[in-house]
């Protein structure tokens, strides 16, 4: 029986553990040649010494279960070390097909403490990250297709955070970078479709290393998979890499649990035109201070109550 992704190749950065590591398993299953890529270090914020341990685990437990699979232990956030990420897959499986951005650190604090070092870090690896390998990745394909004369074989799938959605008092470099993502990944979509690539994000709720205090409180079943578990998110991560959803483009996924859900663009909730040539402020206080008197105090803009999610 054929599967899915045989015969394709693909990177999952941020592989060596928790959503990264389930993800590169699942694209292996389905067929798919992989590069595990993890920068190895133990610290969820990005501290301690780079090790090849995590992406080598990966990669041989995938090998070990049939399957073609390389580790890569640099950084994407380096601009030089994803362009040999990319060049790797592409030297070893003869081209690249998919790509799957995961990779990514915490820095938390309230914005009023926040120190400008834990804001970069954070956005670097996000944020930068995702840029670099999707730069090279796009390249690629756009060689490729002017070679081929038309369209050729693409999938980005990018992370982003429901804590860009709903917000995250804790965590603004992070919402912030997630969101970013999102732009990044719309943008993507727009300029390499006529490639035959598609860009997509999702936004995983999962018990990882990175979520381990977010989800404390929430016990782990005896029996059966745990709601939370990664296992929940891979499989649409692969079905996104797939050629079926080749009609799947800047979209953007909620998924968790046995649960998914299509976010739209944020939509116009009231529109109000002003009577005269300009707005003056009287003018706007008497239209938009009612509006907003009618709305739960503290509420803020974002897709919480289209969904009826919860922030993770």
């Amino acid at each position: 029986m054929s599967l899915p992704l045989e015969g394709l190749s693909a990177i999952v950065t941020g592989a060596g553990r928790g959503l990264g590591r389930a993800e590169a398993l699942e694209l292996a299953r389905l067929g798919a040649a992989v590069v595990v890529n993890d920068y190895g270090r133990p610290g969820r914020d990005g501290s301690g010494e780079a090790s090849a341990g995590p992406a080598e685990e990966v990669a041989a437990e995938i090998r070990a279960a049939g399957g073609k699979a390389l580790a890569h232990t640099g950084d994407v956030a380096d601009f030089s070390q994803a362009r040999a990420l990319v060049g790797l897959a592409i030297t070893e499986f003869g081209k690249l097909d998919i790509l799957v951005n995961n990779a990514g650190i915490l820095r938390d604090r309230m914005v009023f403490s926040m120190a400008e070092e834990e804001w970069d870090s954070v956005i670097r690896v996000h944020l930068k990250g995702h840029f670099n390998t999707t730069r090279f990745a796009a390249a690629h394909w756009r060689e490729r297709s002017k070679a081929a004369g038309g369209p050729v074989y693409g999938r980005i799938v990018n992370t982003s955070s429901e804590a860009f959605l709903a917000g995250s008092a804790g965590q603004p470099n992070y919402a912030a970078a997630k969101g970013g993502i999102i732009g990044l990944t719309t943008s993507t979509a727009l300029a390499l479709a006529k490639y035959g690539v598609t860009a997509n994000a999702i936004c995983p709720r999962a018990r990882t290393r990175m979520t381990e205090d977010v989800f404390a409180g929430l016990d782990q079943p005896e029996d059966g998979l745990d709601p939370l578990a990664p296992e929940h998110v891979a499989p649409l991560v692969g079905y996104l890499a797939a050629p079926s959803a080749a009609r799947v483009n800047g979209q953007l996924l909620v998924v968790h649990g046995g649960m998914v859900a299509i976010v739209e663009r944020p939509r116009v909730a009231a529109k109000f035109d002003s009577k005269q040539e300009a707005f003056t402020y009287d003018e706007l206080d008497a239209l938009l201070t009612p509006h907003y008197a009618e709305r739960p105090s503290g509420e803020t803009f974002g897709a919480v109550e289209v969904l009826g999610l919860k922030r993770a």
